[in-house]
């Protein structure tokens, strides 16, 4: 998800032509109703969809993009029948669905076409840097108090939130709309984030964040998943709940429990991520969410 481990809209127009030969589209509707390959399936979003530092790597992968073929779309593509098209890829953000995010890798929207039956994506947490920015600030400041007290809610109090609220729901709503506009027939389903720290008692040896901001971190991974489900409800799209699975599973639980990693005592080369059983479990609830396989 985060920028430190670290697409143009679709201009469409039919010619006048066509509009009145009514004659011609009865091919394409019968060859279409025929058609016998798989659905296909396009995965989109940041690194938690690419499964960021998960080995081994995706070969046909662009290198900067950190794509695993451990992530939760390849393990939905090896349950189901359906024809993958991963452009996941570290670091995204919502604006590299309309823009290249590095040299080489094209805009995400670029992936969709009108045959795309399901989209999935985690996306927004690299927004503004608001998320990664909550975890390294606060983790700064955790280590600075010794892991005592809230400084860094008393610091950045609701600049986080704000920033969430006012630039990155906006920005979902944009990216959402733009993916039906692009795969008009497709299921779109967007995933919450799963839980990086417990609600209240976090683990200061492993994720060094202060006893007292554990809940306000909390706090603000919770504000960005109910953002996520509205902007979902509100473009048509289906949102993948991980709010209550994930309980449990956070950084701060031992290794076979946590499905994200911890910055201390990592087995991942990319900290506070999916580790592969993260994405397995990922799968899992989006298999289920949207009826696949």
């Amino acid at each position: 998800m985060f920028r430190r481990t670290a697409v143009p809209l679709l201009g469409a127009a039919v010619a006048a032509a066509l509009l009145g030969a009514p004659s011609q589209a009865a091919p394409s509707e019968a060859s279409e109703a025929t058609d016998t390959r798989p659905l296909r399936y396009v995965a989109m979003g940041d690194s938690y969809s690419a499964a960021s530092g998960v080995l081994p790597p995706d070969p046909t992968a662009p290198a900067q993009c950190l794509r695993s073929i451990r992530n939760y779309p390849h393990v939905i593509a090896a349950r189901t029948e359906v024809r993958l098209v991963d452009v996941t890829c570290g670091g995204a953000e919502t604006k590299n669905y309309f823009r290249s995010q590095y040299d080489g890798v094209p805009p995400q929207l670029d992936a969709l076409t009108r045959r795309t039956r399901l989209v999935t994506m985690t996306i927004g947490g690299n927004n503004n840097d608001t998320f990664i920015g909550a975890i390294i600030k606060c983790g700064a400041a955790g280590l600075v108090a010794g892991g005592k007290g809230s400084p860094c809610e008393e610091q950045y109090g609701s600049s986080f939130a704000d920033d969430i609220r006012t630039k990155t729901f906006p920005a979902l709503l944009r990216a959402l709309r733009a993916v039906h506009r692009r795969a008009p027939r497709a299921r779109v389903a967007i995933l919450g984030y799963p839980w990086i720290l417990p609600e209240r008692v976090g683990c200061f040896d492993r994720l060094p964040v202060a006893r007292g901001d554990v809940p306000y971190v909390h706090g603000i991974q919770a504000l960005l998943n109910r953002k996520v489900r509205r902007a979902a409800s509100r473009t048509g799209s289906s949102y993948v709940d991980l709010s209550k699975v994930s309980v449990g599973h956070d950084a701060c639980r031992p290794i076979g429990e946590r499905w994200i990693e911890p910055i201390i005592g990592t087995t991942n080369p990319i900290v506070v991520h999916p580790n592969a059983l993260g994405e397995r479990k990922m799968a899992r609830r989006t298999m289920r969410v949207m009826k696949l396989g």
